[in-house]
């Protein structure tokens, strides 16, 4: 009878847990069908809202296909094609050169537009696939398609902004330790440190013309030049003063201290420009190279100086082979300065060169480089600023050269109007 009892008490024990896990399991699948339908609801909401900031960029890319001239291009790569088929074409090497270089950069320039179009399309695939299928899964792949898009055509707007008379061309880069001895000749080298990361990131090199070393450290000047397409473009915008803050590694008592360094920008200009300089103004010095460049160019007077005397330009070059070719770089220099600075005492016209290079001092600066108590980088013509330092001075300047531009371009714009 006690077994009994007992069998039965079992039995209705098992059966008493037994319900308890079905409803367990059922209250499972509901809140996973829960769990789902959320899920759902979520992603199609991120649909929606990358949907709704993909046609924002309609307007955008037509304007951009107007601007571009996609018509005009087509039609001049096919005139230069022809133009290279011809016979005896090839035997003149400086003006084939001149004709591939003007080739790539059209076609780049119609590939990539096309590219964007194409990426447009895909996104737009991916959305009815998403709403479609209900799957949360392509929300990420669509979010990843969409960044790639924009900062595609972000970039491809900002060569849009590029349409100065040198612009294309490449740029020659000076720059200056201002007073303060050793910390501005450390912080010339530090900036000419970032703007040869800057380059060697777009691929471009980078060709010294002339260098002053620090007594100490760093560089009292140097003369650089950039090559790349659209080089002076995006480095017009550095021209100015630059100023660093930070706790000085060359003072005994650790004390924050401030550095200025100038910079001028031109643009490299090969043709021969309408500048009349009279051999009177001009005061050519010689003296020995202190760059790299082998024995003969160290052992020799081959370096050039050239002082024009009315404006108070000077220009230096020391990394050719001979003391002729030193001095026809510098000539080269010396026009295309002057020639800027005619173009920005034009009536300050909408130029595409903006702002002199002012006294190396306080209130005259144009970025402020932040390091200590904390750290950021500032431009004071457009607003625009990096918390990330160290990023900037790796050669991360693509912020600062953007804002500029759109700055430049809305600035002319709105005297247009």
């Amino acid at each position: 009878m006690i077994l009994r009892l007992r069998h039965r008490k079992s039995v209705t024990q098992i059966r008493f847990i037994l319900t308890i896990h079905a409803h367990a399991a059922v209250e499972r699948n509901i809140n996973s069908v829960a769990e789902e339908s959320r899920e759902t609801d979520y992603s199609m909401v991120e649909l929606d809202a990358i949907k709704t900031e993909l046609q924002t960029y309609e307007l955008p890319m037509k304007e951009m296909k107007a601007s571009l001239q996609l018509e005009d291009k087509a039609k001049r790569v096919e005139e230069l094609e022809r133009e290279m088929e011809a016979q005896g074409f090839w035997d003149d090497t400086e003006r084939s050169q001149i004709y591939m270089k003007e080739l790539k950069n059209l076609k780049d320039n119609i590939e990539t537009f096309h590219t964007l179009e194409s990426q447009v399309e895909d996104i737009k695939t991916l959305l009815e696939m998403g709403y479609e299928e209900n799957d949360p899964s392509l929300v990420g792949e669509i979010k990843e398609e969409f960044k790639t898009f924009s900062e595609a055509f972000e970039t491809m707007r900002i060569t849009t902004l590029l349409s100065g008379e040198y612009d294309k061309n490449n740029a020659i880069l000076k720059l200056n330790a201002g007073a303060g001895g050793t910390e501005s000749c450390d912080w010339a080298n530090m900036l000419y440190r970032m703007y040869t990361r800057w380059a060697e990131s777009k691929g471009f090199t980078v060709d010294v013309l002339d260098m002053l070393d620090g007594e100490e450290a760093g560089i009292k000047s140097v003369t650089f030049q950039i090559n790349g397409e659209n080089a002076f473009g995006y480095l017009k915008s550095e021209k100015g003063v630059h100023r660093l803050v930070r706790i000085s590694p060359f003072n005994a008592q650790g004390k924050r201290q401030t550095s200025f360094v100038s910079l001028d920008v031109m643009p490299e200009i090969e043709e021969d420009l309408d500048i009349d300089i009279d051999e009177g103004d001009l005061r050519i010095d010689t003296y020995r190279s202190s760059g790299a460049g082998g024995q003969h160019i160290n052992k020799t007077s081959s370096a050039i100086r050239i002082t024009h005397i009315p404006t108070g330009v000077v220009v230096q070059c020391q990394n050719e082979r001979s003391q002729h070719m030193n001095k026809d770089k510098a000539m080269q220099m010396l026009k295309a300065k002057l020639y800027m600075i005619k173009k920005e005492a034009n009536a300050e016209k909408l130029s595409d060169i903006r702002g002199e290079v002012k006294d190396i001092g306080w209130g005259n600066q144009i970025r402020s480089y932040v390091l200590q108590p904390y750290t950021l980088v500032k431009d004071h013509r457009t607003d625009a600023e990096v918390g990330q330092a160290d990023s900037v001075l790796n050669g991360n300047i693509d912020p600062f050269i953007n804002a500029y531009l759109r700055w430049i371009n809305t600035s002319a714009a709105n005297q247009t109007e």
